[in-house]
């Protein structure tokens, strides 16, 4: 599994830009701030819709009826693992248009549990965050309770 700055050097790159540079006094969720997170959400999801339009041209394509059974059930059992994949990806593009309307509601880069600043490192390793790194933690805490 890629590291948080793994990812975050991913879509930095996949947004052809470098890592947010913070100035001195600079107001946190300014306007160069939300444009660069905006650049970085639009390129993700651009990206995401074209791997499920591949996805499909793919399938289209490659899908034969093989009269052999294992040829059939290989090809079955490729096609459920892009679907599945596809599926998480359709999940998270409805999680960037989510962020991309908090963005334009100005409700974007602070915890929603306690209201803090999430911070622009972890926004540009998670940029559809919507938890601090403390509250984003004891959550998963809690979920582990739960389920032991």
């Amino acid at each position: 599994m890629p590291s948080d700055n793994n990812k975050s050097i991913g879509l930095l790159a996949l947004a052809n830009l470098s890592s947010y540079i913070e100035k001195d006094g600079e107001e946190y969720m300014n306007d160069a701030q939300l444009e660069h997170f905006k650049t970085i959400l639009f390129a993700w999801r651009d990206q995401l819709r074209k791997e499920v339009d591949r996805t499909v041209h793919h399938m289209q394509d490659e899908a034969a009826n093989f009269p052999d059974p294992v040829d059939r059930a290989a090809q079955e059992e490729e096609f459920s693992l892009e679907l599945r994949t596809r599926d998480r990806e359709r999940k998270l593009i409805k999680k960037i248009e989510k962020t991309l309307k908090r963005i334009e509601e100005d409700d974007f880069g602070f915890c929603d549990s306690c209201g803090i600043e999430i911070g622009i490192k972890r926004l540009e390793a998670r940029p559809t965050a919507d938890l601090c790194i403390d509250c984003k933690t004891m959550a998963e805490i809690k979920e582990k309770q739960l389920q032991g």
